[in-house]
Formats: C-alpha cells, sequence, structure tokens
C-alpha cells in the first residue's frame, strides 16, 4: 500500500486506514504470474473483499502484500471504488 500511495505517488488508492485491515479502500487486482508468489488471502481480507462489486481472482489489499525480493516488477491495478 505504501508503495503504491506513497513512492508511486498513486494518489487513486485511498488507503482510509492506513494498512490497518479495516477499510478494503487500498483494494487492488495483481496482474500475472505475481499473484502466486503472494501469501494466501487471509480470512480478515477475504471479507473485507467479499463487499466489492470489482472483486477479481487478483483481487488483494495492497496493506496485505509484503513487498518482498520475489515480487520485484509486480504490477497491480488500482480497483473501481464501485
Amino acid at each position: 500500500m505504501q508503495v503504491v500511495r506513497d513512492d508511486s505517488g498513486f494518489e487513486d488508492l485511498i488507503a482510509m486506514c492506513g494498512g490497518c485491515l479495516s477499510c478494503a479502500t487500498c483494494h487492488v487486482h495483481v496482474e500475472g504470474a505475481a499473484e502466486e508468489a503472494l501469501p494466501p488471502l487471509g480470512q480478515d481480507e477475504d471479507d473485507l473483499l467479499a463487499g466489492s462489486p470489482d472483486r477479481s481472482a487478483g483481487s488483494r489489499l495492497s496493506c496485505q502484500i509484503p513487498i518482498t525480493g520475489n515480487l520485484e516488477g509486480i504490477r497491480v491495478r488500482i480497483a473501481d471504488e464501485g
């Protein structure tokens, strides 16, 4: 979430809760093979994403994506607010 919002300068990612896993306003779609390199979707994250009309198989909350070396080059698309 911090990388997308702060480091990349994309203001479209709201992230209202600041990464506390309580709002789903940092919903992104992970593109390509990077989806398989992510940790499993947790129950709380799944519950928050359940209400999104723009949910897809690659939907994740960007605050729950730990940026590690195996995600170099990861591409995400900011989800529609719906």
